[in-house]
């Protein structure tokens, strides 16, 4: 009698531990795990045979659900302490590697380890990429030797690390939309602005609306904008996007998830505004600014220089229900053709999840 898993908490760990391994990519964090579960993974991942990595993750979670299981035996019919990999597979794994659009199989257990094999160095005689196989051996090795849970969450951590830059590599496709009601409009922009991407969506929300205005009104402007890791004083950018009319900056923006406080105002003011004769200067936020960067700005003001501040979400949603019907239609397509070519594969994903979630699918 097989030793059962429980797919629900699989589930809750394969979910739980992704989102760690998201964080790990995005730091570049080294786990510290062995040399030999690195080299093992660098095999893995390099190998066209999907199905060697894909059954690794679950042997790594039947393994942090219940030492005792064997997990060289994936078949029910293998022994008291065997487990039904197949299942396992088809409930969690492979199930939440297309929700996360990782590239994958259909199914380990159907393409490659049929007919109750265990995963012995013997199961290498009918396999086409040994050396795939002699990884996976040895990162079975790696999450055997491991006693506890911090361990064998660290080697499934490194294998997720791996499918989060697999997938990377990979092209998402951003899911299309057509209409949207502006109740549908203010949700979805509300959970963008809240997705972790590095200060990316808010710029290319901004970016796509000030080309709509641009092209719904026929405005003789010229919108720069600058990758958001890219310093203005290095760019000579006066923002994050500069409005340019017959070559003369007559609007600078910039874009902030964080508080914008009064030294921030007055630094902004010495090293941009002054610097670049900017006539007016924008700050788009996600979050109200601080009492003395408004004391700040109205300092300023009677000085004769514009500095103002707008709450992003409002100010779309606000954009977007005078523009018409036919100029929404085009934000959101400026929109995607942005985060198409500008957006990592994980904001991808979460943008399809999002869509998804706003229709109920």
């Amino acid at each position: 009698m097989a030793i059962d898993v429980d797919y629900k908490r699989g589930a809750a760990d394969v979910a739980r531990l992704f989102n760690l391994a998201e964080d790990d990519y995005r730091a570049k964090t080294l786990l510290p795990v062995s040399a030999e579960a690195v080299a093992a993974a660098e095999t893995l991942f390099a190998t066209s045979v999907q199905s060697y990595r894909e059954t690794l993750l679950g042997c790594g979670l039947a393994r942090l659900q219940n030492r005792r299981i064997n997990i060289r035996s994936p078949y029910a019919n293998q022994g008291a302490d065997s487990f039904n990999g197949r299942s396992l597979d088809e409930v969690v794994i492979n199930r939440f590697l297309q929700e996360k659009e990782i590239p994958s199989g259909k199914g380990p257990y159907l393409a490659v380890f049929r007919r109750s094999v265990r995963f012995v160095p013997e199961t290498a005689q009918g396999l086409r990429d040994k050396a795939g196989y002699t990884a996976m051996l040895s990162y079975l090795s790696e999450l055997e030797a491991c006693t506890d849970d911090a361990g064998v969450e660290l080697l499934i951590r490194l294998l997720l690390f791996k499918f989060v830059e697999l997938r990377d590599k990979a092209q998402v496709a951003v899911a299309k939309i057509g209409r949207l009601s502006l109740a549908q409009y203010s949700v979805l922009i509300e959970q963008l602005l809240q997705t972790q991407s590095g200060g990316l969506l808010p710029v290319l929300l901004t970016v796509a609306m000030f080309r709509t205005i641009k092209a719904c009104y026929s405005l003789p402007w010229e919108i720069e904008w600058q990758g958001i890791n890219v310093a203005d004083k290095v760019s000579g950018a006066g923002g994050d996007i500069t409005i340019r009319r017959d070559g003369a900056i007559f609007l600078a923006i910039e874009v902030t998830e964080r508080v914008v406080d009064g030294p921030r105002v007055v630094s902004t003011f010495n090293t941009k505004i002054v610097k670049n004769a900017i006539p007016d200067y924008l700050f788009l936020t996600t979050q109200p600014p601080a009492r003395d960067a408004t004391e700040a700005a109205g300092h300023y003001f009677a000085q004769g220089h514009e500095m103002n501040f707008l709450a992003m979400r409002d100010w779309i949603c606000n954009v977007l229900g005078t523009v018409g019907m036919a100029c929404r239609k085009q934000f959101t397509d400026q929109f995607l053709a942005l985060l198409q070519a500008e957006a990592p594969a994980t904001v991808k994903v979460r943008w399809n999840e999002l869509i998804k979630g706003l229709f109920g699918l």
